[in-house]
């Protein structure tokens, strides 16, 4: 079997949708024949097991976007054309381009379709997007992907398409390595990117309201952003007096990353939204337990006593984050372990490209 998917980015500030990109291509790769189609970027994530091409951006009543599409199209035909993303017109006409020569489309959101998504810029960007393009997309789709239950209800409750399967995305736990001490640090750790989803409001509230049993806690604030906002939330910290706590490094990858998620005594992602959240994954992998909120699909962190599951917002925050200050060093340990084990055994990147195909096989 042919794949081609296209995704508008695989450089690495692109996060979780880049990250999933190239963890699925790897075992996929082992299963069919997959070609990827993106556009240049400074920082490519690398690609195993599979070709990638570059392709213009779209620009409307452009020669050479349409000529180069098409040809790669005509070139590789492919059986299943699978779309990441939404809210771009490449996204839309390059499935558009595929349908119309025959090809079935999967088309996954990666969250882009969750309620809070949607609202944001609801009248500016949204409205004139669903009437221009993305409404259609969503309804002509062969079939969408979700990446969990909450997802599938979500989209089954905007009712453009009925057609759609949970696929829960993973990621390659072997090889990734646990840490072997789960000594405290007093590091708490954000990793994600710097933007108004991810809550980090919240976390730096939270901080304030527990000035005092933070002394002597540094709480790395790890991720790029759009400058106006990294703006905002530094601004933000100096308002409440927390440099000595809070502090915003940047970006941070490859073993930087790694070291990061070992040393630090949990990991904290207070968003509104996730369809999944590759960073709790990579967290729980490496042994580090995980906060996050109903935002996210994570309730497997408290069945599986592996972190925490709470409500969005400060004070559900400050009450968890003032429990998991008081946890030992071996109740850290046993949350960390859960957390490893709950990821080998739910969370395989080789499960989630068995049942991709399974999905593809489904719709040719």
């Amino acid at each position: 079997m042919k794949i081609i998917h296209y995704i508008p980015s695989i450089d690495r500030t692109w996060g979780g949708t880049s990250t999933y990109m190239q963890v699925l291509a790897k075992p996929l790769g082992e299963l069919a024949e997959v070609h990827i189609l993106t556009h240049t970027s400074d920082n490519p994530l690398p690609m195993e097991n599979c070709k990638v091409h570059d392709i213009p951006r779209f620009r409307p009543f452009s020669g050479t976007w349409k000529k180069t599409v098409v040809g790669l199209l005509n070139s590789i035909k492919p059986d299943v054309v699978h779309i990441n993303c939404c809210w771009t017109p490449d996204c839309a006409m390059i499935q558009r381009l595929a349908q119309k020569r025959g090809y079935k489309v999967v088309l996954t959101p990666h969250g882009m379709l969750e309620p809070w998504i949607i609202q944001r810029h609801y009248w500016t960007r949204k409205v004139p997007a669903l009437w221009l393009y993305q409404r259609a997309a969503v309804q002509k789709a062969d079939c969408i992907q979700a990446t969990a239950e909450s997802e599938q209800d979500n989209l089954l409750k905007l009712g453009y398409n009925s057609n759609i399967k949970v696929v829960k995305l993973g990621i390659d736990a072997d090889g990734i390595e646990m840490k072997k001490s789960w000594k405290k640090t007093r590091q708490i750790l954000f990793l994600s990117r710097v933007h108004v989803k991810k809550g980090i409001n919240f976390l730096i509230e939270a901080a304030a309201e527990l000035r005092s049993e933070l002394q002597g806690y540094k709480i790395i604030v790890a991720g790029e952003g759009d400058a106006a906002y990294v703006a905002e939330m530094k601004q933000m910290i100096s308002d409440r007096g927390l440099q000595d706590i809070v502090q915003l490094i940047g970006g941070v990858y490859g073993d930087e990353k790694w070291r990061l998620f070992q040393t630090s005594d949990f990991f904290v992602l207070p968003t509104h939204s996730e369809n999944f959240g590759l960073a709790i994954a990579e967290s729980l992998a490496s042994g580090t337990p995980v906060i996050t909120t109903v935002g996210t699909p994570w309730n497997d962190l408290n069945s599986s006593h592996a972190g925490a599951w709470i409500e969005i917002g400060t004070q559900p925050l400050v009450e968890t984050l003032r429990r998991f200050l008081l946890f030992s060093d071996e109740e850290l340990e046993t949350m960390g372990r859960n957390g490893r084990k709950l990821i080998e055994t739910k969370y395989s990147a080789k499960v989630m490209a068995e049942e991709m195909m399974e999905v593809y096989q489904s719709i040719v």
